[in-house]
């Protein structure tokens, strides 16, 4: 039986960034997948860090992580829930990665004593990374993005490697998609060409040749700039394709569609595939388009000040708002500016319900705990989400037993309540990077809890990304005061879930359930979260005309959460 043939596309961004070449690239993978094919995405981002683990999420976003524990760039997350493919270690590499994989591989003398160079030892990295990928996954195609920008120094062994690859796979093999900006200039009336045209011949000086052209605007460019980046830009004009500002992402594989991308692809790479069958996707657009309630949700955290960094969150809200009819708008919520119970007050006037995800470090902490308290107090719906469980934990230590210092050793090494601590086997002086219980684990739920009313399951398996675990030393004094513990691991041991019972939903997961949720499949925990507000009304507190924070700023009201940046 011959091997089989895995076809190769390469998604690349030119002219500026932020282009959208990840959404561009799940979306392809989105109809080509609804054409019956395999699909594996990946994505080279050209920083020196080795993963993303240890950069701000204020600087890069959130850190996305897949079920082998891989710590990788937020855009997987994108095309995890287009595809709906559990990605791998291979579909992330950096940098800093190929660098530190090279240099272990020469002080092992895995090169036989020869000089290293950037070609063929770096470029021979990326390419294992992508031959990988298509052999641990058995894809049909795997789709790769290149981060950054064409003409940066840091992207030229990315390019240089996935020139090889074309070279190595043939040309009925590998499809190069470029995607660049039309500017739109207001003071002519007119959407410009050139900056697409320069960007293309950066690309073609690297000795990639685009196959396809995707037009990153506002608004229709029109025949005229189609034909003439056609003619300056050596691609066939049914391969310039628009991709216009959608109101919602979800809507981006529909209109690429309607454009013509998978079929060129299809011709490109001569599959044989039967036409793209998207009646479950449509179903999708179709219900965000005709939701007829609303539910507010307050987002607590301390990277607020970057949507991204809690992008996976944001989504698995709008999910559970699409399979429960509901509009959901988030409320965001500076942690730092909950200094006291007036301040909640004010801050979660109307709203349906609290969600405090994750992070790491003590700053923020005491006002997420005041969020907590009131949640409790004036049974608001609340979801914690890995710290966001511990400050639960914490809270009711504080609120319920009695303990008012009750904290994490991560905050607090020597106090005498730290009812969160150290995993046992990572006590002493350890990394940051790397070190933490990362990727899926099982978990076991307890009958007659909100755990197994979501889940419908005893056991399940969820991704985690912490260090941090409850302290059992607190364990049995904490469920006599009722707290419920309602998931744990298979052997009792560790602490996954707890829940306060009697409420429509007050739940702490130490996992982040946010990874694994799906547009057309929303999330159980976040789907019965959201429930709560549309279904279940609360007598709440007369709000004031503007909801303004103790310090008179006003607070963050995401009402359109679907716009593609420029």
């Amino acid at each position: 039986m011959a091997e089989k043939q895995t076809k190769f596309i390469f998604v690349t961004g030119g002219v500026v960034s932020g282009l959208g070449k990840g959404i561009t690239a799940a979306s392809l993978g989105r109809l080509l997948k609804c054409r019956g094919l395999k699909v594996a995405s990946q994505k080279l981002d050209p920083y020196i860090n080795v993963d993303p683990g240890t950069m701000s999420p204020l600087q890069h976003g959130e850190v996305f992580v897949t079920d082998d524990g891989t710590e990788t760039d937020l855009d997987l997350g994108h095309y995890e829930r287009f595809i709906d493919e559990n990605l791998n270690k291979y579909s992330n590499l950096t940098t800093g990665k190929v660098y530190w994989n090279v240099l272990n591989k020469e002080r092992q003398g895995a090169y036989l004593g020869q000089t290293v160079q950037i070609i063929p030892h770096i470029t021979n990295e990326i390419k294992s990374y992508i031959y990988n990928l298509a052999k641990s996954t058995e894809a049909d195609v795997v789709i790769t993005e290149i981060g950054g920008t064409t003409g940066d120094i840091e992207s030229q062994p990315f390019l240089e490697a996935i020139r090889q690859v074309g070279l190595e796979q043939g040309p009925e093999n590998c499809c190069y998609i470029h995607v660049v900006l039309v500017p739109y200039i207001s003071g002519s009336d007119e959407y410009k060409s050139k900056p697409a045209q320069h960007s293309c011949k950066e690309l073609q000086g690297m000795g990639v040749s685009p196959d396809i052209i995707i037009l990153r605007a506002d608004g229709s460019v029109g025949s005229d700039i189609r034909r003439k980046i056609s003619t300056f830009c050596n691609v066939k004009p049914e391969c310039v394709i628009e991709n216009l500002t959608m109101p919602s992402l979800y809507q981006c594989p529909l209109m690429l569609h309607t454009g013509g991308l998978d079929e060129v692809v299809v011709k490109k790479l001569k599959l044989d595939v039967p036409p793209a069958d998207l009646t479950e996707w449509k179903q999708v657009v179709s219900r965000i388009a005709t939701r007829s309630k609303t539910c507010s949700i307050a987002l607590v955290g301390k990277y607020v000040k970057l949507h991204d960094a809690y992008l996976s969150v944001m989504e698995s809200l709008y999910h559970a708002g699409f399979e429960n009819d509901s509009q959901v708008e988030i409320r965001w919520v500076e942690s730092e500016d909950l200094t006291d119970q007036a301040a909640c007050k004010e801050a979660f006037a109307d709203v349906d319900g609290i969600i405090v995800p994750g992070g790491f470090g003590d700053r923020g902490i005491e006002g997420m705990i005041q969020a907590a308290q009131y949640a409790r107090e004036n049974h608001v719906p609340y979801f914690g989400i890995c710290l966001g469980m511990q400050i639960m934990v914490m809270e009711f230590a504080r609120g319920v037993l009695g303990y008012k210092d009750a904290n994490s050793s991560e905050f607090t090494p020597d106090g005498k309540h730290n009812v969160i601590a150290l995993m046992a086997d990572q006590q002493g002086n350890i990394p940051k990077g790397g070190t933490m219980r990362l990727g899926k684990y099982p978990c076991k739920v307890m009958p007659g809890t909100k755990m197994a009313e979501c889940y419908g399951e005893a056991e399940i398996w969820e991704r985690h990304r912490h260090r941090y675990e409850f302290n059992n030393e607190f364990r049995q004094e904490m469920q006599d005061a009722g707290l419920v513990i309602s998931g744990t691991s298979p052997d009792g041991r560790l602490v996954e879930t707890v829940e306060l019972p009697g409420r429509d939903f007050h739940l702490g997961a130490q996992f982040h359930p946010e990874f694994k949720s799906r547009p057309n499949r929303a999330h159980p925990l976040f789907k019965a979260f959201s429930c709560c507000g549309t279904q279940v009304p609360r007598q709440r507190a007369a709000q004031p005309a503007a909801h303004v924070n103790h310090k008179n700023k006003v607070l963050s009201v995401r009402t359109a959460p679907y716009f593609l940046p420029l």
